[in-house]
């Protein structure tokens, strides 16, 4: 049973490294986890390969320090795109 709650704990690290990873912005990700930036870059240090291989499988990229114009157009096309696909999916749960 305790293994269940540890990989849930997991997961949940998992996910602010590839919210971090994905914004770029490890310190507004650090405030809306409630956690210090030591802690979070704890956990990207542990966890960042496993999730960056998890967002190229998606084809998610990783937006860099310094985003050039193409990047931020690119993460801004997948965030429309995922969007889209939000607005269909409540369209026919609401049918």
């Amino acid at each position: 049973m305790p293994n269940k709650k540890i990989a849930v704990v997991e997961e949940v690290k998992k996910k602010y490294v590839r919210m971090a990873l994905e914004t770029g912005n490890n310190a507004s990700i650090a405030r809306k986890a409630g956690i210090d930036r030591s802690t979070l870059k704890k956990w990207m240090i542990e966890y960042q390969d496993e999730v960056s291989d998890q967002m190229e499988k998606e084809d998610i990229s990783i937006l860099s320090d310094e985003p050039t114009h193409d990047e931020l157009q690119k993460k801004y096309d997948q965030a429309m795109k995922l969007l889209g696909e939000k607005e269909l999916e409540v369209a026919f749960l609401r049918e």
